[in-house]
């Protein structure tokens, strides 16, 4: 490959009904980069879970990318940090983005085009070519490269499954769900934050009456799955469902904004100390490593761009 545009889906569109799939600037945007950082944009791209998701994701790069040269013209696509996201999408909200300026976007569509950001910058950390944490917050997580491709062993899930009966048993219901679907279905942060009633869905308990069972997550607005909610997580979800109105995510921190990445570690570290992980080791767990799929390798950069 020579370029991103020919990946399925993303057929550059030069001129009006010619076929093209997407913008052919915004290609000409990511064939421009430098070949580390077009190999893992054509990668991240490779990945994506639809063709949907892809053409997303290359609008999105392409809109941030823009707007990052606008206002750092020499700062590269793979070194920015969170406050840079927080400022894109501040810069959205008020429609102040070089190609639709003065037509400011809804918190929705915000949220989306972060939430792509997000699975990005995430992906391109595991793969090592970004050194630091692109999350903001207090404490940004930071992950040894070591143990970010590791799975827990299944004594170390057990021992995190107490852990969640702990949290529970003390009243953090929203963290002791999160921690348990987390490991039952390795989401992400920004798909538990999405979760609401509507999402759940419940089938006859052995005791009689109703119990949920299955949960639908969605990650982007094309990609959803159906996991079965384990035993130990229908309590803590039947009672959320009962106290958070239709619509409402079931979710959200003590001051109720909606979770992210270092709420959801942080949850997990208590968890996994309240079941008996060493201190240690508890400290060092990160959600990426239950995560359902993890990429290694830049997909072995499928012999992707000359270097």
């Amino acid at each position: 490959m020579t370029s991103v545009g020919q990946l399925p889906g993303l057929r550059p569109r030069r001129r009006p009904r010619d076929g093209g799939e997407v913008a052919g600037a915004d290609m000409d945007l990511m064939d421009a980069l430098d070949p580390l950082t077009w190999r893992t944009v054509a990668a991240w791209l490779h990945g994506r879970p639809s063709l949907a998701t892809r053409q997303v994701g290359l609008q999105v790069l392409a809109s941030f990318l823009r707007w990052l040269r606008a206002q750092e013209p020499a700062l590269e696509l793979l070194s920015v940090t969170g406050a840079h996201l927080d400022a894109y999408c501040a810069a959205a909200r008020i429609g102040a983005l070089p190609r639709t300026p003065g037509r400011p976007l809804t918190d929705k569509t915000v949220a989306r085009k972060r939430s792509t950001l997000l699975s990005f910058y995430t992906f391109a950390w595991q793969c090592g070519v970004v050194r630091h944490n692109p999350v903001p917050g207090s404490r940004a997580a930071r992950v040894h490269r070591a143990d970010s491709t590791r799975t827990l062993t299944r004594e170390e899930r057990r021992l995190l499954r107490q852990g969640i009966a702990r949290l529970a048993a003390d009243g953090r219901t929203g963290e002791a769900a999160a921690v348990a679907l987390l490991e039952s279905t390795g989401a992400s942060a920004d798909a538990l934050a999405a979760l609401t009633r509507q999402d759940v869905h419940s089938g006859p308990g052995a005791g009689g009456g109703t119990v949920p069972v299955v949960i639908i997550v969605r990650q982007g607005r094309d990609d959803l799955a159906a996991f079965r909610v384990p035993p130990m997580a229908r309590p803590l979800l039947r009672l959320l469902c009962a106290s958070r109105p239709a619509g409402e995510p079931l979710i959200r921190r003590s001051d109720g904004r909606p979770p992210d990445l270092d709420w959801l570690r942080d949850a997990l570290t208590e968890a996994a100390l309240a079941g008996g992980i060493p201190e240690q080791r508890a400290r060092r767990l990160h959600p990426n490593m239950l995560r359902a799929t993890t990429v290694t390798d830049l997909l072995q950069e499928a012999g992707l761009h000359g270097s």
